[in-house]
């Protein structure tokens, strides 16, 4: 599972320089109005277009960006997709197969998904007054945007805009992955929760890349999209 995330976001990395994406808006423009889901599925609720202006969000604010992301259709489709790779490599026994066994497959997916995003958007972040959300560079050349996109998941910024070590993303994923022990009867060990861990970790950084650089893809397909307009 890993290895697949991990070259999701490379092949978003070279999608971006195979098409010349590292250009970012013309200076003073405004930033382009933040699309809710990126490719229509995963959801994005918590992408800031950059620090400037920097206003912190209040506790209650945080739970509304996990509540947002939790309770979206993309959630419930990925965990889907999740689900039914789960079951495809037969994960947790217990759960069974057949159409029954992949209601459970599905729920715990899913139930992975909403753990992961209160204890990492919510909890962890107003306990530790950090900010959940991620900044996007928009500049410089693809590969230190990929730098960038990447350490967000090692490093974000307090309440007060200044940068300090992911606690939230680490202890927060960390947690989930304790709770989720409660659902996965076959997984119970150190060795599968660091697995788990894992998988968390790397989807959330596969994401983080895919928010980077969604912006100028979507800029990328619409003039595509305009030039096969104008020849027909």
């Amino acid at each position: 599972m890993i290895p697949c995330i991990l070259r999701s976001a490379a092949a978003v990395t070279l999608l971006s320089a195979s098409v010349g994406l590292c250009q970012p808006n013309s200076p003073g423009a405004p930033p382009d109005p933040e699309s809710k889901h990126l490719f229509w599925i995963v959801p994005n609720y918590r992408t800031s277009p950059s620090l400037t202006d920097y206003q912190p969000l209040t506790v209650r604010e945080k739970f509304k960006v996990a509540a947002q992301d939790s309770w979206d259709r993309g959630t419930l489709g990925l965990a889907a997709i999740f689900g039914a790779e789960n079951q495809l490599t037969n994960s947790n026994r217990a759960f069974g197969q057949g159409a029954e066994g992949y209601g459970r497959y599905w729920g715990a997916s899913y139930g992975d998904f909403v753990t992961g995003n209160y204890m990492t958007e919510a909890v962890f972040p107003s306990l530790l007054h950090q900010d959940p959300r991620y900044f996007r560079r928009g500049a410089g050349g693809t590969w230190s945007r990929l730098g960038y996109a990447i350490g967000q998941t090692f490093w974000t910024h307090n309440d007060s805009g200044h940068g300090q070590f992911n606690y939230s993303e680490w202890l927060g994923n960390a947690a989930a992955v304790a709770i989720s022990n409660a659902y996965y009867a076959d997984n119970r060990n150190a060795g599968d929760n660091i697995s788990q861990l894992g998988v968390q970790i790397g989807v959330d950084t596969a994401v983080n890349v895919l928010k980077e650089f969604y912006p100028d893809i979507s800029r990328r397909l619409m003039r595509k999209h305009q030039k096969t307009e104008s020849f027909h």
